[in-house]
């Protein structure tokens, strides 16, 4: 018997991977974030499994029905949203199944910071513009965030941020982010990336909390701030350029070079 930890993915049912898939096709026992993880994906189950929907459940009572599970020998998919990696709440479950005992593993899933990307058509790393992506949240009621890890030091750094889970913490964000990249850094907000409900609202750090209010978002969105979302010219990548040799693309020799021009 084996729990598995499944990412499924940021919304859309089709970027849940092909283990992913095939790991919920074969477990008696489903457990998964109903609010969070579209029905499709649950629907892979095995007729007859026995899906537990955990929104409403402690965690006590999760790990309850991952030991009837053991007890029973039957393999459990437990699918989280996104990459169960981040902010996934899977740590304290593992620290559980370990003092139990029970065999786990892990299949990571596309994250939501990727299909925000992929909704906004860009590249969160441009040469010259920014070579480092953050990904973060700020403190809310359920989780302070440790010493140095507030929005004030990361940004410092000037790297294109994730702000995760702190939808309702843009005036915060805005505060403490202004000073570092300026009132007109662009920013955007994307709700619910992949789902056939996804918003994207663009802005910058002075006027985004604005236009959120406005859209009447309050909850599952990601924030992307930095000068990589409208980044003006920027140079090409050194990868393709003619002049840059690697392994698989050595520089050319001097009688190769003559042999083109036709040089003797």
């Amino acid at each position: 018997m084996t729990v598995h930890f499944i990412g499924a993915g940021p919304g859309a049912p089709d970027l849940l991977t092909l283990r992913g898939r095939d790991l919920i096709a074969r477990c008696p026992v489903c457990l998964y974030a109903g609010s969070l993880v579209p029905a499709e994906v649950v629907a892979h189950a095995p007729a007859g499994a026995r899906l537990i929907d955990t929104a409403a459940l402690t965690l006590d009572e999760i790990i309850a029905e991952i030991r009837t599970a053991h007890a029973a020998g039957a393999d459990v998919a437990r699918v989280h949203s996104g990459d169960p990696s981040l902010y996934g709440a899977i740590a304290e479950q593992i620290r559980r199944l370990r003092a139990l005992d029970i065999p786990f593993d892990i299949t990571p899933g596309v994250p939501s910071f990727a299909a925000a990307a992929a909704a906004l058509g860009g590249e969160l790393t441009l040469p010259g513009v920014s070579q480092t992506v953050i990904l973060t949240r700020t403190a809310m009621a359920a989780s302070p965030m440790p010493a140095g890890e507030d929005l004030a030091t990361l940004g410092r750094s000037g790297a294109t941020l994730a702000i995760h889970l702190s939808i309702r913490n843009l005036t915060q964000i805005r505060r403490e982010l202004e000073p570092l990249y300026g009132a007109d850094c662009p920013v955007a907000v994307i709700y619910r990336a992949s789902w056939p409900d996804q918003q994207i609202i663009r802005g910058t750090l002075g006027d985004i909390a604005a236009r959120v209010r406005a859209a009447k978002l309050t909850r599952t969105a990601l924030i992307l701030i930095g000068r990589v979302l409208k980044p003006g010219d920027f140079a090409d990548s050194a990868l393709y350029a003619p002049d840059h040799a690697h392994v698989l693309r050595p520089r050319k020799s001097s009688a190769d070079d003559a042999g083109k021009t036709g040089d003797p």
